[in-house]
């Protein structure tokens, strides 16, 4: 975990040393100047007034007030130049840590849990931004206070700051002890975080149906129980740490009795005199709080020291989906090809979720898949995609190995539609658009071949209508045609649409398949479905169960061959 909070400090901090430096400077004159301030009044008590000498008064009044505004104005300017590093430092992680997250391939993905990704590009890279601001404001004046606090009680009265030193070992055993324990403490309440996340997440997402079916009280339960954990937690390591600083305040004090009671008896015997002690106790006053700062400083760096972890756990995670040497394959006029692929989600499952898959398709042909829900239609269009890599077997494209295709090249090819797919809180416009270079002409031609063109313009939508988050504001059907629009607009090489007409009525899912033999006549189509009329005329259909192909033909085929086929197809008439 120090290791990864190093790896931070180190790679993205290197760019702002020089700022730092500077920072660091100012924040030490202005710090000095706070410690010149009761050295100044205990000359002016003990040397200056005893004099009567009211022109030195002034002078040296006059200083003291100079000190106090270069004090301010400097510590003011370090603190803001702080707050600039710690800002672009963590806007740099964040950036570069999302970049990564969109990179990850889905096993990844899978493996580290959406929420806990959301969750380190938040709480974890507020915490890091907290510890750089506070390690620079803190991190410096705290410790010149300490030790220039002491180095100027040596030069007043070294006997009375030996007593005020004794007790200093042991408030950094305490704080360093309490440290310590309670950076395991930070990463575990951070996985409940995780955990929470997901929840709310769920739950948000989900609302209508947890009201549509009364579950109401259960989710609240969940949540209450899940918050309480996550309670738990956070108290178990604050109330770790929250020892910290009465410990501090303990010693400290116990250490400032004995100095009052060592300086009246040296005033007594004539040793000291009376500034100094004034001087003294402010001082000690000083380092007290200085400390106490120092102890609060390291509650923030061991919440960081566990969220710096988490995030270079994604971050250091290698490069995935590499582009890799592979033989070519003599194509023989097919565009995609299957040859014996084989796949699991676990690498310790008895049985693949895709097992011997083999198949070709030429340019501009459609392949309907059909198959029992967890059959592994989906999963199929994903190997293809290159979200996962199959355990054995290869896919080609024109003859090439996905394999040895970058991956933005690859997925250049596809226009897709995804079982559940995300509508954007945007415009209509955008959302079909989604950062591409397209034109409005481009983007009306393409709601115009997914149907959609009847209730964005007819209806007084208009491409610029603003759409809710996850098309809240749309029927089934609206966001299913802007989803197709969005796949269709770049007039994909290959269009993938995975149960994307589920929720058309028949009358338009029918124009739509006769717009896509028409006008994407060249585009090479896989269509997952429910239902038969779907795909019913594609040149070629596939019937999945359970991971394995057990039948392949067209329409008229598998009517005569597969069983199951014919079992859907009669169900569904």
């Amino acid at each position: 975990m120090v290791f990864c909070m190093k790896k931070v400090l180190w790679n993205y901090l290197k760019p702002y040393y020089g700022r730092m430096l500077v920072g660091f400077v100012i924040k030490f004159v202005g710090t000095i100047m706070d410690l010149c301030l009761p050295w100044i009044l205990a000359y002016m008590i003990d040397t200056i007034i005893p004099q009567g000498k009211r022109n030195d008064i002034y002078v040296w009044g006059f200083v003291m007030l100079v000190c106090a505004v270069l004090a301010l104005a400097f510590n003011v300017l370090a603190n803001r130049m702080a707050s600039k590093v710690a800002r672009d430092t963590t806007e740099t992680i964040r950036h570069d840590l999302f970049e990564k997250v969109m990179w990850l391939s889905s096993a990844r993905t899978d493996a580290l849990t959406k929420p806990s990704l959301i969750s380190r590009l938040t709480t974890d890279t507020y915490n890091v931004q907290q510890m750089l601001g506070r390690t620079q404001r803190l991190g410096v004046r705290a410790p010149i206070l300490v030790v220039g606090g002491i180095l100027v009680t040596l030069t007043l009265d070294p006997v009375l700051t030996l007593v005020m030193v004794s007790v200093m070992p042991l408030t950094v055993f305490v704080t360093y002890y309490f440290s310590k324990k309670s950076v395991p403490m930070y990463n575990t309440l951070q996985k409940a975080v995780d955990r929470f996340v997901r929840l709310v997440r769920e739950d948000i997402t989900g609302i209508r149906v947890i009201k549509a079916l009364s579950k109401t009280a259960y989710e609240k339960e969940r949540y209450d129980n899940l918050n309480k954990e996550v309670v738990r937690l956070e108290k178990k390591a604050d109330v770790t740490m929250a020892a910290v600083n009465p410990a501090t305040n303990l010693f400290l004090n116990i250490g400032l009795v004995f100095v009052v009671i060592v300086g009246a008896y040296r005033v007594n015997a004539g040793y000291s005199e009376v500034g100094k002690i004034l001087a003294f106790l402010t001082y000690f006053t000083i380092i007290l709080n200085a400390m106490i700062n120092i102890s609060k400083m390291f509650v923030i760096i061991s919440k960081a020291i566990a969220s710096a972890d988490r995030i270079m756990e994604v971050i250091d995670v290698p490069q995935e989906m590499l582009t890799e040497v592979c033989e070519k394959m003599e194509s023989d006029g097919a565009y995609i090809c299957f040859d014996h692929v084989t796949f699991s989600y676990k690498t310790d499952s008895e049985e693949p979720d895709l097992s011997d898959i083999s198949f070709s398709l030429k340019k501009g042909e459609t392949l309907g898949i059909i198959g029992a829900t967890g059959s592994g239609k989906s999963t199929l269009t994903a190997l293809l995609m290159r979200f996962y890599d199959a355990d054995s077997g290869n896919i080609y494209i024109e003859g090439e190995n996905i394999r040895a295709m970058p991956t933005r090249t690859l997925r250049k090819k596809f226009g897709v539609v995804f079982q559940n797919d995300t509508i954007f809180a945007d415009s209509i416009a955008e959302n079909v658009r989604m950062g591409r270079t397209l034109t409005d002409m481009e983007i009306k031609d393409a709601v115009a071949h997914a149907m959609a063109k009847e209730f964005v313009e007819e209806n007084g939508r208009g491409y610029d209508s603003h759409i809710n988050a996850r098309g809240a504001n749309l029927s089934g059907g609206q966001k299913q045609r802007i989803l197709i629009a969005r796949a269709l607009a770049a007039h994909p090489d290959i269009l993938v649409l995975d149960d994307s007409s589920s929720a058309l009525d028949y009358r338009t899912d029918a124009a739509l398949r006769h717009e896509l033999s028409g006008c994407f006549s060249e585009t090479t189509k896989l269509i997952i479905a429910q239902r038969i009329s779907s795909i019913m005329h594609a040149d070629h259909i596939m019937v999945l169960e359970d991971g394995r192909l057990i039948g392949y033909g067209t329409h008229e085929d598998l009517l005569d061959c597969c069983e199951v086929y014919r079992e859907i197809r009669d169900s569904q008439i």
